[in-house]
């Protein structure tokens, strides 16, 4: 969109306008996981029944969202978002750079964040659940992946809230916002729809 475009005869500066992007069900996805995982991780040793209910709530969103991900809105696909390693590799080099592209949907570092983050909860509620069970109960490998996942997750966390920053800086605009609200400013020639 043309900067003279948004001026208006007083000077005044308008909102560009807005594209929906993201779906009710991606956003409580993405929102309930947050509160859910930050209430499982504090929790963990001290209160375990409503520990292990927020893990079985995390695997049932965990598979709403597999299936989402396949039948739902047009960013919510996987096919919209997940690219080859070295298409994501590449758009991190360009991000260094502050030169990459701006996508309208997840792009490709984001894909790849999604794909890390859903496989690592999963491993957590899988792990943890395994741990209910008589077969795997009190097997030290099991609470050793469980933990392990855990911290891995806080890690990717820290990735993803770091490149959230990051693309919101470069493109000029608040990615907090799109996933609370599920619009994003419309794209332009440069954007990736």
């Amino acid at each position: 969109m043309d900067l003279a475009k948004t001026m208006t005869e007083a000077g005044d500066t308008l909102s560009p306008s807005t594209v929906r992007v993201w779906d009710p069900l991606v956003r409580i996805f993405h929102w309930s996981l947050a509160g859910l995982f930050a209430f499982a991780f504090l929790t963990g040793d001290e209160w375990q029944q409503p520990h292990e209910l927020a893990g079985y709530v995390i695997a049932g969103l965990i598979a709403v969202r597999l299936v989402w991900g396949v039948i739902g809105s047009r960013h919510a696909r996987f096919s919209n978002f997940v690219y080859g390693p070295s298409t994501a590799a590449g758009y991190v080099a360009d991000t260094v750079r502050m030169k990459a592209r701006r996508y309208l949907g997840h792009n490709p570092a984001g894909g790849l964040m999604v794909i890390a983050l859903l496989l690592t909860v999963a491993l957590i509620s899988l792990s943890g659940w395994m741990m209910t069970l008589d077969a795997y109960w009190g097997l030290e490998w099991v609470e050793d992946l469980h933990e392990a996942s855990a911290f891995a997750a806080l890690g990717l966390i820290g990735l993803h809230v770091g490149g959230v920053l990051v693309a919101s800086l470069e493109h000029g605009e608040n990615l907090v916002r799109a996933m609370i609200t599920g619009r994003k400013r419309s794209a332009s020639g440069d954007d990736i729809a």
